[in-house]
């Protein structure tokens, strides 16, 4: 992907060097924990955050700023981070003036291990998320090595697709359609939560396709294999294989993400059709 020497967002927000730190009433377990487990059982890990702090015991939450330093490579990454979201502010400013509308840009929050959102406290193991609470989108930069070498997705354009889908949770904050679907959830069984989920992740697999057509187009800079790289990353991450490569067997009911199959068709359809219609999930 061609990214050097183009515009950078003024959204970055560099947490990285930054320690969190909780002190937990009453002996409650790690938050990362629950997270982890909720996963297992199919519990989307971002509920877990949001009510993270009564089960916890709503400990005390430090946050002090170390000597870091970052290398070459953790720079040129952060760098790229800023050029992909700044890419995402144009192209959905342009789809935005499309509907008659404003888009209001998040922000992108990097950090190291651990982080603080209005959401609760996150660990880096949980993946990259976006908190509606305050706007951000959160990501470990060290988790463009877990798609390399842990899920078998390398490549630039991988790493922007992570970060363009995060993105699009943000969108579908902004035209209202995660809390539709919160509350929504709110009102079913465990395994029709799980089913809604799904399609609201899979819709921001089309936004990210969106945002990878309404880019190529306006600014060239896709290179030979970036799309593969793309439906390899969207392949990887799908619920069915990561459940398979935890426990050994996949359960569809417990899926909030969607299955490889469908979170690579979704991301295909919002890149070769570039409508915001084309992305709708729920019908």
């Amino acid at each position: 992907m061609k990214w050097r020497n183009r515009r950078k967002s003024s959204n970055l927000e560099d947490r990285r060097g930054m320690t969190t730190s909780t002190a937990a009433k009453g002996g409650g377990i790690g938050l990362i924990a629950l997270a982890l487990i909720g996963m297992y059982f199919g519990i989307d890990p971002r509920v877990v955050m949001q009510v993270g702090g009564q089960l916890t015991g709503g400990g005390e939450t430090t946050t002090q700023r170390t000597d870091y330093r970052p290398t070459a490579e953790q720079q040129q990454l952060g760098e790229f981070t800023s050029v992909i979201l700044a890419d995402s502010e144009d192209a959905w400013h342009a789809m935005f003036k499309q509907m008659g509308m404003r888009y209001q840009e998040p922000k992108l929050v990097l950090f190291t291990n651990r982080v603080q959102s209005a959401c609760g406290t996150a660990e880096a193991a949980m993946g990259p998320f976006y908190c509606p609470g305050d706007r951000k989108v959160y990501i470990d930069l060290g988790f463009y090595s877990d798609l390399k070498r842990r899920h078998n997705a390398p490549g630039d354009f991988a790493q922007a697709y992570v970060v363009a889908h995060e993105v699009g949770h943000h969108v579908q904050n902004l035209l209202g359609i995660s809390t539709k679907v919160q509350n929504a959830r709110s009102r079913m069984s465990q395994e029709q939560g799980n089913a809604l989920s799904v399609r609201l992740e899979l819709q921001a697999d089309c936004f990210a396709g969106l945002w990878a057509q309404h880019t190529e187009r306006a600014k060239h800079v896709l290179e030979q294999g970036d799309i593969e790289e793309a439906l390899n990353a969207a392949s990887a991450i799908g619920d069915d294989r990561l459940q398979k490569q935890a426990r050994g067997f996949a359960s569809p009911e417990s899926f909030t993400h969607g299955s490889s199959k469908q979170r690579v068709k979704w991301f295909k359809k919002g890149l070769l059709g570039g409508n915001m219609n084309d992305c709708d999930t729920f019908s």
